[in-house]
């Protein structure tokens, strides 16, 4: 695949550039309901017993706060409460491990929070019992999310003598003024050692998080980010834009908007990112997200068997996907279900029921078939109309007569290429494929709640 992977148009973006879903799922958490059962959870569990399984496991713990995060964690420095924590994680694990023990376990990842707020005996806790629970593949993809300013380098030494074999970094941004903004003052010189040392210690992966839009950037700094960055040659890039949303998150108040850049500036960003990037030879995989030639990422997305769940691009779509761990989402069966989402309630909840299922939704037909259309759209930005014919034993321009006719001002705008075949995403396209997704997506023609997401860039 060449360099050149997508084409900025300045016009067509800010024409587009709307409120939507980031489809983690089709359809979205919004139409999780707490009337979904634990029967139709564990149902869902024995629907497809030859698909392979992935584990997410959710660490809510961090040191100190962010003020940008949005995510669910609970800051403190006490590491008893982790302990704690593990316990009422592990009657969660042997529960719901009860229904899915058979499966070949091919992908583990720990997510936050901060999972290396563990300590290494905790960490090795944890691994232990996920070992004797389930069947984790001898090849399996074990990931987890680091945060490089509370650990020593040795923990690495730790991890991979656990089974882990990719990092996902959290970086966010190297210029000092806008760590302090945010409050997340980290080394530059610790990040490279990290770097380094997890390619010596055989680790397959190292993606880092960097964010956009936040107080102070701005070009000339961001740039000197990126380059510092490439330096690394990291496997995987995530570059996310910050969503701004004190209302919801308490801690965002802490960051004034007269020091935030414009949006104006947030697309040059953008724009000077993927250019960036796409010129050293990263694939640009879709929305944040870009990936070395060599990538499995990237492989998977030439090959046209890209997917996408919860925790973003993946090229294990295929598994059903168990969430362990307050917050955490499931993808298993034909449902989707989420945890209680503060601690007190899942612990409670655990203690008293021995899961902590608070909400779901289980999926009909139309559920699976958009599902697949929205999928191939986002991941490989193609759309086979036959496999989906055959698939779902309809025809296709009949069934989504509708969304074609709202896809047509994409078509207008050389975003998107129709024939009686397939559905292309053009060069131009691919910047704005959520909008473009959101021509399938029933449930948001059905109600106004565009307000409830982020801008699409």
């Amino acid at each position: 695949m060449s360099k050149q992977q997508i084409i900025w148009d300045q016009s067509l973006i800010e024409k587009y550039n709307y409120s939507g879903p980031r489809y983690t799922s089709y359809p979205t958490a919004l139409e999780f309901h707490e009337v979904f059962t634990a029967a139709e959870f564990d149902m869902a569990c024995t629907q497809y017993p030859e698909r392979n399984l992935s584990l997410y496991v959710h660490i809510p713990f961090c040191h100190t706060l962010c003020y940008y995060c949005g995510c669910n964690k609970v800051i403190t420095r006490h590491q008893h409460k982790a302990d704690a924590y593990l316990d009422a994680l592990e009657q969660e694990i042997r529960q719901r491990a009860y229904l899915l023990r058979d499966r070949n376990v091919t992908q583990l990842h720990w997510g936050g929070g901060t999972p290396t707020f563990l300590t290494k005996e905790q960490i090795s806790r944890l691994m232990g019992l996920l070992r004797q629970e389930f069947q984790l593949n001898d090849n399996a993809e074990i990931s987890i999310e680091v945060d490089p300013r509370e650990i020593e380098l040795d923990m690495l030494d730790h991890l991979r003598s656990e089974g882990f074999n990719r990092l996902s970094i959290g970086v966010q941004d190297f210029d000092k003024t806008v760590q302090k903004a945010v409050n997340r003052e980290q080394d530059e010189t610790f990040i490279r050692d990290m770097v380094a040392r997890a390619k010596t210690l055989g680790f397959r992966s190292t993606n880092l998080d960097l964010i956009y839009g936040l107080p102070h950037q701005n070009g000339e700094t961001f740039a000197k980010t990126l380059s510092q960055v490439l330096e690394m040659k990291p496997g995987r890039l995530s570059v996310f834009n910050y969503a701004h949303l004190p209302s919801l998150f308490a801690a965002q108040r802490k960051i004034k908007d007269a020091d935030l850049p414009s949006p104006q500036a947030r697309l040059s960003m953008l724009e000077q990112t993927i250019g960036t990037l796409t010129s050293e030879g990263y694939q640009f995989i879709g929305m944040d997200h870009f990936a070395l030639p060599e990538d499995e990422l990237a492989v998977a997305q030439r090959e046209g068997n890209l997917h996408r769940n919860f925790q973003g691009y993946t090229t294990q779509g295929d598994c059903d996907l168990l969430g362990l761990g307050v917050s955490a989402i499931s993808m298993i069966g034909d449902c989707y279900a989420q945890n209680q989402k503060e601690l007190k309630k899942y612990y409670g909840q655990v203690e008293e029921q021995r899961h902590a299922l608070w909400k779901g939704v289980m999926l009909d037909g139309d559920d699976l078939l958009r599902r697949d259309v929205i999928k191939s759209l986002i991941c490989n930005f193609y759309l086979d109309k036959s496999a989906i014919e055959s698939t779902y034993n309809v025809e296709f321009d009949t069934y989504f007569a509708e969304d074609l006719s709202l896809l047509q001002c994409f078509v207008d705008d050389e975003l998107v290429e129709v024939d009686a075949k397939s559905i292309k995403v053009t060069l131009k396209g691919r910047l704005l494929i959520r909008n473009i997704c959101m021509c399938f997506d029933t449930y948001l023609r059905d109600r106004a709640r565009q307000q409830q997401f982020s801008r699409v860039i």
